[in-house]
């Protein structure tokens, strides 16, 4: 998420070329599916492709079921790819971040309409952090003033929303006060971490999960400086401008989805306490506006 650091000039015609394309979940085609039977579905880099192509082959394979359509998954290089792809009409279903589909929005007709649920049945929520190792001598957030700090991209949520609203609430400015690193990813933020190539770095409760399985985190291994309250998970939106009575197929087919045959492990990845999809609204990120405001952020220097 650098507004110095990390640019996304890059054509929008030229996006899903660089976009890793996963094999689709094949189906017969109904009469309505676009593209010549072809829906396309963006997921953002939440995690390593080698992670996320497998679960959301599985994901689009049980959309494909439903609605008739062949369903590929497309996992963006950084996070204003897929924006940028769902703009330029390549992408009918996207899976943004919160601050991410805010932006979506705004600028590419992104439109929420379903998210993962909780144990409740309700849409899930996930937790940002501030974190650091044992050795690093720093003990407050207020610490970390004159460190390099590892966020992962300018339009994630909790690499980087969050995280500088964490650092600002301590008195430090994230464009000023910290040797601020822009890793790409999550991932990337927790390795450099891991590493020790920074100081101190975001962490949301999905790396965390992740990390775990990967047997690069274990309790004791960082100290937590600072937790986020709970965010809304990730909307799956779908294109406004869509053929309207397809886009009404592929709504209630979204959220409806039986998620129940995905591995426990995977649907810890991916933060999901229930078993499926769920409505939501795109008033249910109104809070992530609202943060954008408080913290002057200017989302066209994010995209």
């Amino acid at each position: 998420m650098s507004r110095t650091h990390r640019r996304t000039g890059i054509l929008a015609g030229a996006i899903l070329a660089a976009l890793a394309l996963a094999p689709g979940a094949q189906a017969a085609n109904a009469k309505d599916c676009p593209n010549g039977g072809v829906v396309r579905f963006g997921v953002e880099p939440f995690d390593t492709s080698a992670k996320l192509v497998p679960i959301y082959d599985h994901i689009a394979a049980l959309i494909g079921e439903k609605i008739g359509c062949e369903i590929k998954v497309f996992v963006a290089t950084n996070y204003n790819a897929e924006i940028e792809a769902m703009r330029a009409g390549k992408l009918e279903i996207g899976e943004f971040g919160p601050l991410g589909y805010v932006l979506a929005h705004q600028v590419a007709h992104a439109e929420a309409v379903a998210a993962f649920a909780g144990k409740d049945g309700k849409p899930d929520t996930y937790w940002a952090s501030l974190v650091t190792y044992p050795t690093s001598g720093i003990k407050t957030v207020a610490d970390i003033r004159g460190h390099s700090f590892a966020f992962s991209d300018p339009a994630s949520t909790s690499g980087h929303l969050f995280p500088a609203y964490g650092l600002r609430k301590a008195g430090l400015d994230p464009e000023k006060d910290i040797k601020a690193l822009y890793a790409g990813s999550h991932t990337a933020s927790f390795e450099a971490l891991y590493n020790k190539k920074v100081d101190a770095g975001e962490l949301n409760s999905e790396q965390l999960e992740s990390a775990t399985q990967r047997g690069h985190y274990k309790d004791g291994d960082l100290v937590f400086l600072w937790k986020s309250d709970p965010i809304p998970t990730d909307p799956i939106s779908v294109r406004g401008n869509l053929a309207p009575a397809f886009k009404a197929r592929l709504t209630e087919a979204l959220q409806t989805l039986d998620l129940s045959t995905l591995p426990e492990a995977d649907r810890k990845i991916m933060g999901l306490g229930g078993q499926r999809f769920v409505p939501q609204t795109d008033a249910a990120y109104n809070g992530i506006r609202d943060l954008v405001t408080t913290l002057h952020i200017d989302l066209k220097k994010v995209s």
